[in-house]
């Protein structure tokens, strides 16, 4: 049991996208909790993809790999999820990027890197147009609203979000980040964090909910 998750844990590490699938399934033929493999093993591994990311040993490139290879991972053991066990949350995020944005790789990495660190995460996907954050800020009722920008000329519709978001709901938390976005801007449209990479957003993210 224990190899096997160490195995899938390994598997993240070492960015193996095209056999960690091949993994998973085997985990389930040997009888491994789903649960655990996804906690002990899948996000394990990219906590510590998250970390080498940070201290600046590996570069993007690998941080992708690492969260394609989760992701490869999670498609097979997500599903074997026995109905009416969760993995224990930390909170809800909504996350997007803002409208006529169309970039996802910083979004799809903070997704990624939220949900191993035990956040349920609902991606909105790109292009998302400010009255959808709203709308499904209301519906989910998250703790987090997460947005991203890769462009100085959409930086604009955060604050387009922002605003009415805190005049009806003051409880809710809003991250930003993306290239062009700087801490100054994310205070001055009153945002309650900002980060310039994935793993600063995950630990952003473990600071609101506290």
């Amino acid at each position: 049991m224990e190899d096997a998750v160490a195995r899938l844990r390994n598997a993240v590490m070492n960015y193996e996208m095209e056999t960690i699938a091949d993994l998973a399934k085997q985990a389930l033929k040997d009888g491994v909790d789903p649960l655990v493999a996804i906690e002990k093993g899948l996000a394990e591994g990219i906590k510590t993809v998250g970390e080498r990311f940070g201290r600046g040993e590996i570069f993007l490139p690998e941080l992708v790999m690492g969260a394609e290879a989760m992701k490869a991972a999670l498609a097979v053991l997500e599903p074997a999820v026995p109905k009416g066990k969760h993995r224990s949350s930390a909170g809800k995020v909504i996350i997007g990027t803002v409208q006529d944005d169309i970039h996802e790789i910083g979004k799809n990495l903070v997704s990624t890197m939220l949900s191993s660190n035990g956040f349920e995460v609902v991606d909105l996907g790109v292009n998302v147009p400010s009255a959808d954050f709203l709308k499904k800020s209301d519906e989910l009722k998250p703790q987090i609203v997460a947005m991203s920008a890769l462009m100085t000329t959409t930086m604009p519709r955060m604050a387009e979000v922002i605003a009415p978001l805190k005049k009806k709901n003051k409880a809710i938390k809003v991250i930003v980040g993306g290239a062009p976005v700087t801490d100054t801007y994310a205070k001055e449209i009153g945002a309650d964090g900002y980060s310039g990479d994935a793993s600063s957003a995950v630990d952003q993210a473990k600071k609101l909910v506290r």
